[in-house]
């Protein structure tokens, strides 16, 4: 008598819950949506049973084709029971149908000895069954311009990134094209990823949505938005509620700044993480703060931020010529002016854009500079920023966003400098 295989029984079990687990959605949607249609739990457990029978039966033969020939058959019958209820309900989606077919298939793939996959893509494929009006609400806010931008992604990210030399170019080893592309990408898509939250939460739903998911684009286009708003609001609660706004975005580009360092040149982040996460929390201080102020008031229902799609590969490679000059600057002044001048250059650049100097700092230690002086340059930079947008407020903002605004401002570049001194 044949002994029993704890494995070949485990895999069974495994094949059968698979079957369960996409049969226990498609239960529930023959319920819902299509009762009397093809395939239910029942159906489902026995497609994945049968494709485990045939699978260990093939290897036990050592003959393939019986697996083929058992999911050529489920294909036909699905297909049969396809055209049968179209005569009855013409329009059906192929769904079920498909679905059919994956569980056959997912079950031998169990006895293929490949059941950590398997189960994997058995429950994505239960996930991808179960979210469907999520999904399907998902593609409708998704427009042209967004599928473009997606799509220009791709090409800068597999086309022309492969056709780059991954080797310096200039005489003091600062430029490297595929990784000039490389940070562009980077940065292209954190823009991307704040775009496309704007474009499907809906910036007019509320001031923190706005100021947050705007951040990930651009804090300073946030800064100059809602500031122009504020000398336009009639509301009470206007410049509180734009402020607390702002502040969000200057809290999303400190995050910003820490993941980006985090993803290029892990060990630099424990140079920063300190100064910046407390800069953070005083900013999240602050904007809850404000957001409270405001609610005591009416809400203010103000406009969305003007942002465009933010990726295009114009675009892009003026953010890698800018990348580069940034990064040989830094490197010149890392040569002839090794500690002053890289931080006079970081507060320089940090006034229009911390992105570059961020990423041309990281790539800095990345080569081998010293830790301190480069975290310390980071630091600088996010400061010099946090410190111009200030000002743009100043000159700008109403007088009430500039009150909330300035007590803000000093006390997160106090508490940045306090962090570098201490």
């Amino acid at each position: 008598m044949m002994e029993l295989d704890g494995v070949v029984v485990r895999n069974f079990l495994l094949a059968l819950a698979i079957g369960a687990l996409v049969g226990i959605e498609r239960e529930k949607h023959k319920t819902a949506e299509h009762p009397g249609s093809f395939g239910g739990l029942r159906t489902f457990i026995l497609l994945a049973q049968a494709g485990a029978i045939s699978a260990w039966l093939s290897l036990q033969l050592a003959s393939p084709w019986l697996f083929l020939v058992t999911v050529m058959a489920v294909l036909a019958l699905v297909l049969s029971a396809y055209v049968l209820e179209n005569r009855l309900r013409p329009a059906l989606g192929l769904t079920t149908e498909i679905s059919a077919v994956t569980v056959c298939l997912l079950g031998g793939a169990v006895m293929y000895d490949q059941a950590e996959i398997a189960v994997v893509l058995a429950i994505l494929t239960s996930a991808i069954l179960t979210f469907k009006q999520p999904l399907h609400g998902l593609v409708s806010k998704i427009d042209s311009s967004d599928l473009y931008a997606a799509i220009k992604l791709l090409l800068a990210t597999f086309i022309i990134l492969p056709l780059l030399p991954n080797t310096s170019i200039d005489p003091w080893q600062a430029l490297n094209p595929f990784k000039l592309w490389l940070l562009v990408i980077l940065i292209s898509s954190l823009s991307l990823a704040g775009y496309l939250a704007t474009r499907w939460l809906g910036a007019a739903r509320g001031t923190a949505i706005a100021g947050f998911s705007g951040g990930l684009v651009s804090s300073t286009a946030v800064t100059l938005s809602f500031a122009r708003q504020s000398k336009t609001a009639v509301d009470p609660a206007a410049g509180a509620m734009l402020a607390s706004g702002i502040l969000l975005a200057w809290l999303v580009m400190l995050l910003r700044m820490m993941v980006m360092v985090a993803l290029v040149y892990f060990p630099l982040l424990a140079g920063i993480w300190l100064p910046l996460s407390l800069m953070a929390l005083v900013t999240l201080g602050f904007a809850g703060y404000c957001f409270w102020q405001g609610q005591q008031r009416q809400p203010l229902q103000q406009d969305p931020v003007p942002l465009t799609n933010p990726f295009s590969l114009w675009e892009a490679s003026k953010f890698a010529l800018l990348f580069g000059a940034v990064l040989l600057a830094v490197k010149l002044t890392e040569h002839y002016l090794p500690t002053q001048g890289l931080y006079w250059l970081a507060a320089i650049a940090g006034m229009t854009d911390v992105d570059a100097i961020t990423l041309s700092m990281t790539e800095l230690a990345r080569q081998g500079s010293a830790p301190a002086l480069v975290a310390t340059a980071v630091i600088i930079a996010a400061l010099s920023n946090t410190l111009v947008k200030c000002a743009l407020v100043l000159v700008i903002g109403s007088p009430a966003l500039r009150r909330h605004l300035l007590l803000s401002s000093l006390l997160i570049s106090v508490t940045g400098l306090l962090a570098l001194l201490f």
